[in-house]
């Protein structure tokens, strides 16, 4: 295993790393305490630094990490393990002392919630219970029964996935594609069909905008939407299972006619591999990502190359306008290169206009 904790729980890596022939078992722990470090670990900064979203974000880290230091074994037999905890300090909290804790394997998450609310305020305390914790679920996942400690009360939750997406998260297929209307039917690989329209994003949350946008697009180009969900980032881990289950659903229960592609193209020159042909609906600020050599590592060439590609699998781009730095930006305001404007089509903002993101609603605690 490769174990991260954050705001608590050393107490578990000192057990584990005092435990004669601990190197048979602990591939790397890490201790990201400060939110610098949090964010370097998981690829980029979490909506809350405790909860458990972040710890699956630090189990997934953990797990592909895993993965990178022990090619050689089984994947079957590596874990990650995230936990962060917010315990008894020497200031003021904001929020209540808990912790979350997640488990990430090659087919499976697992996270529990537990609160120390009813502990004496007191960091040694928190620091046991956390530990404790932490200790019995890593034993009840490799099956020690011998391990009887740990707090009862403690709520967890998990989600075995399909093989179709553990296939994608490892690596083993690019792309699988679930049935309209299914909640766990994919395609077989060779029978997944073309697609013309594909609207790649987070959907973190799906809202009522993106509804709306691709019913726009499906107007406009005649065929109907795929959603595209990226499982993989190039900064980030690749989403846990159960963080694709909850987006999955959103997007099953918004359109259940659609097709929804789980995919491992986190750029669009790989988008574009996976789908030749298809036009992709986005907004103004992912066209300008597209067009910043910022992801291509500064390099004009790499980014011209991209587009480029992209334009010679047939693909094309639908952009609607968003709210940039306080203004409704369409593509008829972006500074962009004549290649990749090109290949792009707007929608003005007389046909769709929404001032509503994803970003705003987590941030405002909507969801």
């Amino acid at each position: 295993m490769v174990i991260a904790v954050t705001g608590g729980g050393t107490g578990a890596l000192a057990a584990l790393l005092q435990t004669p022939g601990a190197s048979r078992s602990i591939l790397e722990a890490v201790v990201p305490y400060s939110l610098a470090a949090l964010i370097d670990w998981i690829g980029g900064k979490p909506d809350q630094a405790c909860s458990d979203a972040t710890a699956r974000a630090m189990a997934m880290a953990a797990f592909m990490r895993s993965r990178e230091l022990a090619p050689e074994v089984d994947v079957e037999k590596l874990i990650g393990v995230g936990c962060t905890a917010s315990l008894a300090t020497d200031r003021p909290k904001r929020g209540a002392r808990r912790v979350h804790l997640a488990i990430q394997q090659f087919d499976a998450t697992y996270v529990a919630n537990y609160s120390l609310s009813h502990l004496h305020a007191g960091r040694a305390e928190d620091e046991q219970a956390t530990a404790e914790l932490i200790l019995s679920r890593v034993a009840a996942t490799c099956r020690v029964d011998a391990l009887a400690i740990g707090p009862p009360d403690s709520v967890g939750n998990g989600v075995v996935a399909p093989d179709e997406q553990a296939q994608v998260l490892l690596g083993q297929r690019s792309c699988t594609v679930l049935r309209a209307g299914s909640d766990n039917d994919y395609f077989d690989e060779a029978d997944i069909p073309a697609i013309r329209l594909l609207f790649p994003g987070a959907f973190n949350p799906q809202h009522a905008g993106h509804v709306r946008m691709a019913e726009i697009a499906e107007r406009k180009i005649g065929a109907t939407a795929t959603w595209e969900l990226s499982i993989t980032n190039v900064d980030k881990p690749p989403l846990d299972y159960m963080t694709i289950d909850e987006r999955v659903e959103a997007l099953r229960l918004a359109a259940p006619d659609r097709l929804i592609a789980l995919t491992r193209a986190s750029t669009f020159r790989e988008k574009a591999e996976l789908f030749p042909g298809a036009t992709f609906i986005v907004g103004a600020d992912t066209v300008l990502r597209i067009a910043d050599p910022r992801y291509y590592g500064g390099d004009v060439a790499k980014r011209d190359q991209a587009i480029t590609a992209i334009g010679g699998r047939g693909c094309r781009f639908l952009v609607f306008g968003r709210e940039l730095d306080g203004r409704f930006t369409t593509l008829d305001d972006l500074n962009v290169p004549e290649s990749l404007r090109r290949l792009c089509d707007g929608v003005p903002a007389t046909e769709f206009r929404e001032d509503v993101s994803s970003t705003e609603l987590r941030q405002g605690g909507d969801i």
